[in-house]
C-alpha cells in the first residue's frame, strides 16, 4: 500500500487550473437560447400578470363595495336606533333622575 503524498503547490494550482477549464468547457457546451422559447415564456408571463392583476383589482373592489354596504348598514342602523329611541320631556327627565337619586339614597342607608 502507498503512502499519502501531500501535494504540493505546482500540484494544487495544476487541479485548480483543470476545474476551471473544465467549468468553463461546460458552460460553453451549453445549447445557445432559443428566441421564440424565449418569446413564448415572456408572452406566457405577461399573460399570467395580466390576470393576476385584473384579480387583484377586482378583489379590491368587491371589498370596497362591501365595506360600503357596512357602512351604509351602520348609518341606517344609527338612524334607526336615534328615531326609536324615545324623547323625553324635562318632567320626565325629571322624574327618572329622582328615582336614581332616591334608590341611591335608599342603598346608602342600609
Amino acid at each position: 500500500m502507498t503512502s499519502f503524498k501531500v501535494p504540493s503547490f505546482q500540484d494544487r494550482a495544476a487541479l485548480a487550473k483543470q476545474a476551471k477549464q473544465k467549468a468553463l468547457e461546460k458552460l460553453k457546451a451549453k445549447p445557445p437560447v432559443d428566441e421564440a422559447a424565449l418569446a413564448e415564456r415572456k408572452a406566457a408571463r405577461l399573460a399570467r400578470e395580466a390576470a393576476e392583476a385584473e384579480e387583484r383589482a377586482a378583489r379590491r373592489a368587491a371589498e370596497a363595495a362591501a365595506k360600503a354596504e357596512r357602512e351604509a348598514q351602520k348609518r341606517e342602523a344609527a338612524l334607526t336606533a336615534a328615531a326609536a329611541a324615545p324623547v323625553l320631556t324635562e318632567a320626565e327627565k325629571k322624574a327618572a333622575r329622582d328615582a336614581r337619586y332616591a334608590a341611591r339614597k335608599q342603598r346608602v342607608k342600609r
